[in-house]
């Protein structure tokens, strides 16, 4: 039975995407800790981080740190948080978030966000990673 991520990718399900590439989507949770907070997905199904070989997890954390740089950017943020916490939907993801604070980072009081909240930080970072030159940002918007 395929995830919940793997609905989204494929556009069973609505997403926000702000990067497509083969291997690697990212689109923001609709749950989010602070606007611009990002799930960084790879497109092939695997439950745990330690699961996952080398290579794949390389190339998520590229990702991964590319929405991170684009975060700090669009939303002026100091640092840009990630955790793997891997509970949720059993599909590796990596949140990314921009932060000012370890309290940025508390997950028990998150409530889904307004549709146009949604829309409005995705069209921001997707904006702010192709000024960074990160091509993959701007076909993201139309989705898998």
């Amino acid at each position: 039975m395929a995830t919940l991520f793997s609905r989204i990718i494929a556009g069973e399900l609505p997403g926000r995407f702000v990067w497509q590439d083969p291997e690697i989507t990212a689109f923001l949770t609709i749950a989010p800790l602070r606007p611009g907070h990002t799930l960084v997905v790879p497109r092939r199904e695997v439950d745990r981080w330690t699961d996952v070989d080398g290579v794949l997890l390389a190339r998520c954390f590229e990702v991964a740190q590319a929405v991170g740089q684009g975060v700090m950017r669009a939303w002026n943020a100091p640092r840009a948080g990630l955790v793997i916490a891997g509970f949720e939907v059993p599909h590796l993801h990596i949140h990314v978030a921009p932060v000012w604070g370890m309290p940025d980072f508390d997950f028990s009081d998150i409530r889904e966000a307004e549709a146009s909240a949604l829309d409005e930080a995705a069209a921001k970072l997707r904006a702010a990673l192709l000024e960074l030159g990160h091509e993959q940002a701007r076909d993201a918007g139309a989705g898998p």
